[in-house]
């Protein structure tokens, strides 16, 4: 069990390094700092773990066996997630949901990336 709460939390903090250095890049992302990206992190999982609960019951078995699908869907809900957390947290800001998109995208392949090659368990999409 403490091996779950040892992933959990490498696993946010990894997303809000991820989070935080893609804020830096992009310049319509506006964080005021790291404790922000960790917030950030903390809320899109938990309406991550949420909304992927509801969407498991409620997918198409059709929908479920495309790949190429899956990951379009994943960036398109990630944005969604994004954009509500931006709503949520007063320090996070972008300024529009193309901005949403692009982050959405480097937030899914980044963290795709490092779960693929490091052994930290699988939290995020």
């Amino acid at each position: 069990m403490d091996n779950v709460y040892v992933a959990a939390a490498v696993n946010l903090l990894i997303l809000s390094v991820v989070i935080f250095a893609i804020a830096k890049l992009l310049p319509a992302i506006k964080i005021k700092s790291f404790a922000t990206a960790v917030v950030v992190a903390v809320v899109y999982s938990v309406i991550n773990i949420i909304l992927e609960l509801i969407l498991k019951h409620v997918s198409l078995p059709a929908i479920m066996n495309e790949a190429f699908v899956i990951g379009l869907i994943r960036i398109l809900i990630n944005a969604v997630l994004l954009w509500v957390t931006d709503m949520l947290i007063k320090d996070f800001k972008i300024k529009n949901f193309g901005w949403t998109l692009v982050a959405s995208l480097l937030i899914t392949v980044t963290c795709y990336l490092i779960a693929k090659f490091l052994p930290v368990g699988k939290m995020f999409g």
